[in-house]
């Protein structure tokens, strides 16, 4: 079962979040270049069981990698019952930059930008972690936080840009004859704005990649869905809160 696969393949999965990749690109048959090796766990078992400690900040990384962001992720603590801290991604690939796709490029070269992996803006500094709920045994539900901060307003620039983007490109048929789905809505109340992005791929079965984008001053917190069995919105909403706070206790 490939969602299955997906789960033993954590590592892949967390590359992709902070990558240009899609959500094709986080299946283990065309993992993304420069993959991260994150430190992984066991699932959690029941939400009664004691939670498992967050894996420690590792204190190198390579390209892109912040240890001093990546203090600032989400950890098991902070989260409700069920959901456990993976592992923080050591490599940060870059985000688009200022260049924005032209009038001509087809809606499918722009998937990366339209599942809100990949944004447009300079990132001063980027830290990713890779999340699971135990939702239902043999199929837990997988997410990733990926903290952006900016030094200059480039974090309303992305969320004003990836709305422009979902509007021009709402549904999308990619080469291999998947066909992505996407809207944005207002997200929950959180920070000084937030959007909640609808991402479907309907293929052999349906998944849903969802995102909760949240800008609080300078900063982008992005919580993204990792092909899970659609309705986890409610943990998506619970690791957007959880996230947020964190970022924002642990400010100087």
């Amino acid at each position: 079962m490939l969602r299955m696969v997906l789960w033993r393949s954590v590592a892949v999965v967390a590359v992709c979040v902070a990558t240009a990749c899609d959500s094709s690109a986080a299946r283990p048959a065309d993992p993304p270049a420069g993959a991260t090796t994150p430190s992984t766990a066991q699932a959690t078992a029941s939400a009664t069981t004691t939670k498992a400690a967050s894996p420690a900040v590792p204190a190198t990384g390579g390209s892109g990698y912040s240890p001093a962001l990546s203090m600032r992720l989400v950890t098991t603590d902070a989260l409700p019952a069920g959901f456990t801290v993976e592992g923080i991604a050591t490599t940060m690939p870059r985000d688009a930059g200022d260049q924005r796709p032209a009038a001509d490029v087809p809606c499918s070269d722009m998937i990366p930008l339209l599942s809100g992996r990949r944004l447009t803006g300079t990132p001063s500094a980027m830290a990713a972690v890779t999340v699971s709920h135990d939702a239902e045994p043999g199929w837990p539900w997988v997410a990733n936080e990926v903290l952006r901060t900016y030094a200059d307003d480039g974090a309303r620039r992305a969320m004003t840009d990836l709305r422009t983007f979902v509007g021009r490109c709402p549904t999308v048929v990619a080469s291999s004859g998947d066909r992505y789905r996407y809207a944005v809505a207002p997200g929950p109340r959180l920070g000084d704005d937030s959007v909640h992005l609808s991402s479907h791929t309907s293929g052999a079965e349906t998944l849903e990649w969802d995102s909760i984008l949240v800008r609080t001053g300078t900063a982008l917190v992005v919580v993204h869905e990792e092909g899970n069995r659609p309705g986890g919105d409610t943990h998506l909403t619970q690791l957007a809160e959880a996230a947020l706070r964190t970022y924002q206790a642990t400010g100087s």
